[in-house]
């Protein structure tokens, strides 16, 4: 019998045999760098014409690799191929399935390193991030595979004399995986690996910032067994392939996580039935959120400003779960702010590559310059106290950057940002903090520090937010302990690393036999 999910262990930097290792990890990739990656639709590996160059934020001229974009008539062979791998992979039963995923948390364990490198240099996460988004893949892989085992055994129904009734979860088909770039491999391998433990064949479009590190971990799933076709790589625009694959008639299903705005599109054009199109086809949606923290009058206020300080900056605040709004009560206002600049004046700034960078680069260009301009925006809604300025010119630098004095509505309280900014807003007493954590159009999730119970209960009922944290920060969902998923605009609340999630990608079947 397997043993219990248990969260893979966070590596320890302390250890100076740990932080060797590391090194050398990074040594190893960057003697890797460079290099050209195809397409991969069914057994096929496939050079395309056109080419996207992945480069290194924090030092843009370093090239992470070339890698081949599909266009539409790619696209349309890799949803065939996906078809013709489910006829197959439906049938396998589902511990052989999940133990496809044993394999490559297997293997992903032993290479931990390894990917976390790879991290650093695409994606611009310092080691610490990086370690924890390799242990979340893990995780993830663990997990599915126990989830899907678990509803492979006999369901429990009410029983009727004379009948053997039965209920069975069986896969959806074809689905589309379309991963986000700030979770570049724990997020992008849920999702693939969700679909495909429930025994569903997936075209994944992985994040174009973060192509190279979707593509490793395609590797990896051959290293682990996993049949041609049923993972199909598919590097591209979304303004080229996206549309095509969300309104392809053999397109099941769609598993998002990513903007609003492109989530709303998504679900928009999956809701119209096409020509040949036999289903109503399923969106899974992670959309972003504007999240909160509160800090109650009674709150042990060092503790506050640790979580605001690592909730907003953590990876350079591009995350969904980020602190992006700290609203803290009038009496306690200017101590808490001071705590705080005084913790984010001691985060270093600099390459990820360096263990003690804690603040490193903003993902691309197109983040860079959106991030400036709503600080600029904040400069009119506020009153900038700290940063606000750019780093190093080697990189998409930003310094973290708050911003104290800001109105409820402001559109810096409203719009996700996904940088490393920080609205402060005073709050007259709980009531009011409450009423302005739940005025966004999103709900993902929110956090609240405070010793008081009863505020406690009541911020448990009214704060509208799928992952609610107390006394604690609002970032760090850990699978299994925090499924994960929000309300509102902030998606379809899909709890992913939860017990409900592969429900999403299955549908279940009641066989009765009269005897």
């Amino acid at each position: 019998m397997r043993e219990p999910f248990r969260n893979e262990p966070f590596t320890d930097f302390g250890s100076s045999d740990n932080i060797a290792d590391f090194q050398a990890a990074l040594l190893q990739v960057e003697s890797e760098l460079g290099r050209e990656y195809t397409l991969k639709i069914g057994s096929d590996r496939i050079e395309t014409i056109t080419k996207r160059k992945s480069i290194n934020p924090s030092q843009y001229t370093q090239l992470i690799g070339m890698v081949s974009q599909a266009e539409t008539e790619h696209a349309h062979k890799a949803i065939l191929a996906a078809a013709a791998a489910f006829d197959g992979w439906k049938r396998v039963p589902a511990p052989a399935r999940a133990k496809v995923l044993y394999k490559a948390a297997a293997i992903l364990r032993r290479r931990k390193h390894e990917f976390s490198a790879w991290l650093v240099y695409e994606a611009g996460k310092g080691w610490a991030e990086a370690d924890a988004d390799t242990a979340e893949a893990i995780d993830f892989m663990e997990f599915y595979g126990r989830e899907m085992e678990r509803l492979a055994e006999r369901q429990p129904l009410v029983p009727l004399a004379g009948e053997d009734n039965e209920l069975v979860y069986i896969p959806l088909g074809v689905g589309v995986v379309i991963p986000p770039w700030n979770f570049p491999l724990a997020i992008m391998a849920g999702m693939t690996m969700a679909s495909v433990v429930a025994g569903n064949t997936v075209v994944l479009k992985p994040a174009s910032p973060t192509a190279v590190i979707a593509a490793k971990f395609v590797e990896l799933l051959e290293d682990a067994g996993l049949p041609d076709g049923v993972v199909n790589y598919l590097p591209g625009a979304g303004s080229d392939i996206g549309d095509f694959l969300v309104e392809h008639p053999l397109t099941r299903f769609i598993c998002f996580t990513g903007s609003r705005e492109v989530g709303l599109r998504i679900n928009e054009k999956a809701a119209a039935a096409r020509q040949d199109q036999k289903w109503i086809k399923r969106v899974i949606a992670e959309m972003g959120g504007k999240d909160t923290i509160i800090v109650d009058e009674d709150a042990d206020l060092d503790l506050a400003a640790d979580a605001i300080t690592a909730s907003a900056f953590g990876y350079s605040g591009q995350k969904c779960s980020a602190c992006s709004r700290a609203v803290v009560h009038e009496s306690v206002y200017d101590t808490v702010i001071k705590k705080v600049v005084e913790r984010t004046r001691m985060l270093k700034m600099g390459r990820p590559t360096e263990q003690s960078t804690y603040i490193g680069p903003v993902i691309d260009e197109r983040a860079y310059i959106n991030i400036l301009k709503y600080i600029e925006i904040g400069r009119s809604e506020g009153t900038l106290i700290y940063g606000g300025n750019k780093g190093s010119s080697a990189g998409y630098f930003i310094e973290p950057t708050i911003i104290q004095d800001v109105e409820p509505y402001a559109q810096i309280a409203q719009e996700e940002i996904f940088g490393p900014v920080l609205a402060i807003l005073k709050a007259a007493n709980f009531e009011a903090a409450l009423d302005i954590a739940n005025n966004t159009e999103y709900g993902l999730t929110g956090a609240v520090i405070s010793r008081n119970r009863s505020r406690l209960e009541r911020a448990r009922e009214e704060f509208h937010v799928g992952n609610l944290y107390f006394n604690r920060k609002c970032t760090g969902a850990l699978v299994g302990v925090h499924p994960f998923g929000g309300f509102n605009m902030s998606g379809t609340d899909s709890k992913a690393g939860g017990r409900d999630y592969l429900l999403l990608f299955t549908q279940p079947k009641v066989v009765s036999e009269r005897f």
